[in-house]
């Protein structure tokens, strides 16, 4: 049997502690490999666990607010999350709350427009779902987290290939590890045909050295950029009916895109303000001052089944190459994912509470731009990558829908437990 409680009836919340970007690694290390999440993920990591069992996680301030996340073991959490604790702890019955509280809205406890935010106070008054038989919520946890742990792996494996690309990107046009070897008189480790296409030498350029016939050019001289649609609350969604809007929520921290912070919209529009898949967006906007949002990449998805385009807000920016430029989206989603740039990029954000880039950063930032053969040769390697990452999202667009169909229904006791097992065998999971 489903009622609904309120959150301090079952449940402690606690606001996360404020840490220092300079008391975080960017990578787990020997010492410092405890998670520290923030309010889109995981800001770094540090030596300190505040919590040695996996916890949900409410975003309480800034681009997520409402947005619900799990720990998945021992972590830091940072002040811009609070974790709610069972006061009877029991792994299972903690994932069953995650899942109660991923099935909740939290408009109704959220306060501010330019800074959003959700109090201690109205958390713990806020009103969801709890089945009080513990075999029922451990079988919930169960079949919901069979689903997601089909989808994180899907999501590892993206993960994985991105990392490839990535890894490909930095060592020829950010490290420039072939030139750098031809330079030394070393071999490359590339095959010939790619070898060929790299300089043996280095010049002198306004921004440091580069490879020689490699160029400098000005944002302004590659692409154009258009700031989306400046929204209105009251037309937001959350009906797959109406039009898929990008925004804030749908960038992860320091890059990759989120489809569980999808909106949804039914207001006034024009055609600017549309993308379509395979477009290049930008986070020109943090609500926090993490950022790890500002300056983020995406490039649009697949629009969800039933829609040929997206809108986009006005917190992101979309970035078309120039016919005339030469270079593709592709190419400057890669540059754009670099931590180098990411830095240079953040460093132009200006606010005290939310930081945004003024419109001239966009055509100001100067970038290397490699031969057309070696940005080919990049791209005829990585495309096929790509589409393997589009294939994989899609399944997992299936499996979110899935889950997000059986979540409220199970969550409420609309549904029965032995009817959603058979959801799950009919989808091989």
């Amino acid at each position: 049997m489903s009622e609904l409680v309120q959150i301090e009836q079952i449940a402690r919340v606690k606001q996360g502690r404020y840490t220092a970007p300079s008391e975080l690694s960017e990578k787990p290390t020997g010492d410092a490999n405890v998670p520290v999440w923030g309010a889109n993920g995981i800001l770094g990591y540090t030596q300190n666990a505040t919590y040695e069992e996996a916890q949900p996680l409410v975003t309480c301030r800034g681009n997520g607010c409402g947005l619900v996340q799990w720990s998945g073991g021992r972590s830091h959490v940072s002040n811009n999350a609070m974790a709610i604790v069972l006061k009877d702890a029991c792994p299972a019955s903690s994932k069953y709350l995650y899942y109660s509280l991923f099935a909740s809205k939290f408009d109704d406890v959220t306060t501010g427009s330019a800074q959003p935010q959700i109090t201690m106070g109205h958390l713990n008054k806020k009103e969801i779902f709890w089945h009080s038989d513990a075999s029922e919520r451990n079988s919930i946890a169960h079949i919901l987290g069979a689903l997601d742990d089909k989808i994180e792996l899907n999501q590892k494996m993206n993960e994985t290939l991105e990392d490839i690309a990535k890894a490909i990107f930095k060592s020829w046009f950010v490290d420039f590890d072939p030139v750098r070897a031809k330079a030394e008189g070393r071999p490359t480790g590339l095959p010939a045909e790619i070898s060929d296409l790299f300089p043996d030498a280095f010049e002198d350029s306004e921004i440091g050295e580069i490879p020689a016939g490699w160029e400098i050019r000005s944002g302004s001289d590659i692409y154009s950029h258009q700031k989306g649609l400046s929204y209105k609350g009251e037309f937001l969604s959350d009906s797959p009916v109406d039009i898929p809007m990008l925004n804030l929520g749908s960038f992860a921290g320091n890059g990759g895109y989120r489809e569980e912070k999808l909106k949804f919209y039914r207001g006034d529009f024009k055609d600017r303000h549309c993308i379509n898949e395979g477009d290049l967006l930008l986070a020109n906007t943090d609500l926090t001052q993490d950022r790890l949002i500002i300056g983020s990449p995406i490039l649009v998805p697949n629009a969800p089944s039933g829609h040929r385009f997206y809108l986009h807000t006005h917190h992101t920016t979309k970035i078309t190459p120039r016919d005339k430029s030469g270079v593709s989206s592709i190419f400057l989603y890669f540059t754009f994912l670099q931590s180098s740039f990411r830095e240079r990029v953040s460093g132009f954000a200006t606010g005290t509470t939310v930081l945004a880039l003024p419109k001239d950063t966009f055509d100001a930032l100067q970038l290397i731009i490699p031969s057309l053969s070696a940005r080919v040769k990049f791209e005829e390697i990585v495309t096929p990558i790509l589409a393997r990452r589009t294939l994989i999202a899609t399944e997992n667009g299936v499996l979110r829908e899935l889950r997000d169909t059986l979540l409220p229904k199970l969550i409420s006791g609309e549904l029965r437990i032995p009817d959603a097992e058979k959801f799950l065998e009919e989808a091989g999971i």
